[in-house]
């Protein structure tokens, strides 16, 4: 190979031309913002009027939206989305990286509810174009997760079982598809089931809201088994597959037994252990 004739610290990359787009992928994603209608369906439900850095609310959801569609992780991310020609595949205008850091200071846990009614009528919109179960059986697969973050201070963020600073939500996804169909944030140190009884009581009702009509059937980890939890899902009339833990006492020895010479041996049975995973299926 011949060798390159300049000094590679002398070479500048650049991302200047007018008409080139970075993601342009988003324009798929734009394309379907529009067909749902988001933007007005965002500044209708989210009202943060009288909040600094509040209104209009669509614009900047759907700005944090497409920049981790394109792969953001962090606020200053979205700066992606207003190089070269990326903003002029979006069918909104795309916000700066601070002003989207004040609106989103601007929140209340009362706005976050409202912004989970959006998702629930993006939802809702959506499956009534097509992309529902209607039906057929829907298969949701019910877990918690643990987000793990950097720094010490930010709100929520705990260590729990895992040892892992951070968050620990509880998520519910459509098992064929992947969409995720429901999700709630919690502490880290929170336990496995904190919230779940209210947490299945939105999920059901949301999907049954978005046009599900076929049975349901919601697969669970080990962590939510509970009479509370059974309870809810019969009374919703929701079939489930649930693993759980089997309390097993280890079994006595077994009593001596005397052969007809006279001699006498024990044979302890064999110990087993104390917990041991089954998987269930239950009909509600």
């Amino acid at each position: 190979m011949s060798r390159v004739s300049h000094d590679l610290d002398r070479i500048e990359v650049r991302f200047d031309d007018s008409n080139l787009v970075a993601n342009a992928g988003l324009l798929l994603v734009g394309t379907l913002v529009v067909r749902l209608g988001l933007e007005a369906l965002i500044d209708a439900s989210v009202r943060l009027g009288g909040r600094v850095g509040g209104a209009p609310p669509g614009r900047k959801v759907l700005t944090l939206v497409h920049a981790m569609v394109a792969g953001g992780s962090h606020i200053e991310h979205a700066e992606v989305l207003r190089s070269g020609a990326s903003n002029k595949v979006l069918p909104h205008r795309v916000m700066a990286p601070s002003t989207l850091g004040t609106f989103l200071r601007s929140f209340t846990f009362g706005h976050v509810r409202q912004l989970e009614a959006v998702i629930g009528e993006t939802l809702r919109r959506a499956w009534s174009m097509g992309a529902g179960p209607g039906r057929s059986r829907l298969v949701i697969d019910f877990d918690s997760t643990v987000c793990e973050v950097v720094g010490k201070l930010k709100s929520g963020a705990a260590f729990g079982y895992t040892k892992v600073l951070g968050y620990h939500p509880l998520l519910a996804s459509r098992a064929d598809t992947g969409e995720v169909l429901h999700a709630r944030m919690r502490k880290g140190s929170a336990n496995t089931a904190r919230g779940a009884r209210r947490f299945i009581e939105e999920l059901v009702a949301r999907v049954r809201r978005a046009g599900a009509v076929g049975e349901i059937v919601v697969r669970v980890d080990s962590g939510f088994w509970s009479k509370q939890t059974m309870a809810t899902l019969a009374r919703l009339d929701v079939r489930y597959t649930m693993a759980v833990r089997t309390g097993i006492r280890p079994s006595p020895p077994s009593p001596p037994s005397t052969s007809r010479t006279g001699s006498t041996s024990t044979t302890p049975s064999k110990a087993r252990p104390r917990w041991a995973s089954a998987s269930t299926t239950v009909g509600a």
